[in-house]
């Protein structure tokens, strides 16, 4: 009898570091399934990053990404999820569980897209502030509690969280001259703190969770909205789109990857000291 494939439901797929690592666990053996608002190719929009200026389109959609993971030899199973929909996230989840039974891996990376969630501190409207935490927070929890049984009865799973650099370093200049909004880093450091509560209460039980820093990756949203020039200015240095998918499948796959718990974890130096990318 041939064994089953672990199971990876990867957040926020339809493009960009999401897309790519459910490529790449596809690609390491792992059935996928994958959530994202965007369901058809030429339907993608997101808010600019300040201002009232129109939705930007962008590429990338669930059947772009469902097609490419199939084409891998691998099952892939689309699931529309909105993170600001609390009801939708759980609901997401029991379509997971009930189609395929388990999680092995969860990749949190879905962020929440808010108009004005990057604006200077005096013009921030403190409601797109609670929406912004609400989505990129909060409903994360709810994500986790959806999935976190399941790996429990299992006997284990493994959890990778996109946090950010914006949630432990200040910003090198205000919003639109090389920095970011208070509203996005804030719900990123709360964010950034759930891994390390996994840990404490569930490592004993098998399930391990990571806190994985994608460095400064210009996306296709990121593209759309005019990449990361400003930052450049600043001494950031790029990362490679595909530099977070081959970290995400080494703390899945590789058996010292433990020693990176409780930390966060810098992807341009975990990619570059184990050769990761060739």
């Amino acid at each position: 009898m041939t064994a089953k494939r672990p199971v990876a439901l990867v957040t926020g797929a339809s493009r960009g570091i999401g897309r790519r690592t459910a490529l790449a666990l596809a690609a390491a053996g792992h059935d996928v399934a994958f959530t994202a608002r965007t369901l058809e190719e030429g339907e993608g929009r997101i808010p600019p990053r300040h201002g009232t200026a129109e939705a930007i389109p962008v590429p990338g959609s669930l059947a772009r990404t469902r097609a490419e993971i199939e084409a891998l030899g691998a099952r892939a199973l689309p699931v529309p999820m909105d993170l600001l929909d609390r009801g939708g996230v759980t609901r997401a989840a029991e379509t997971v569980l009930d189609a395929w039974g388990r999680v092995d891996v969860l990749v949190n990376n879905a962020v929440a897209h808010i108009a004005g969630t990057h604006e200077r501190f005096l013009d921030l409207d403190v409601d797109v502030a609670e929406r912004t935490v609400t989505g990129n927070y909060l409903n994360q929890i709810v994500l986790l509690q959806a999935v976190l049984p399941a790996m429990l009865d299992q006997g284990g799973g493994t959890i990778v969280n996109l946090c950010s650099g914006s949630a432990t370093s200040d910003p090198p200049g205000p919003p639109g001259e090389g920095g970011w909004g208070v509203a996005y880093s804030a719900s990123k450091a709360a964010f950034g703190r759930l891994a390390g509560a996994i840990n404490a209460e569930f490592l004993g039980r098998g399930v391990r969770a990571f806190n994985l820093d994608p460095g400064f990756v210009v996306t296709e949203a990121g593209a759309a909205r005019g990449g990361l020039d400003s930052l450049k200015d600043e001494g950031f240095e790029p990362t490679p789109e595909e530099a977070p998918a081959a970290a995400v499948v080494w703390l899945v796959t590789a058996q010292e990857a433990d020693e990176f718990l409780g930390r966060v974890i810098w992807t341009p130096r975990l990619v570059a000291d184990r050769s990761l990318l060739r």
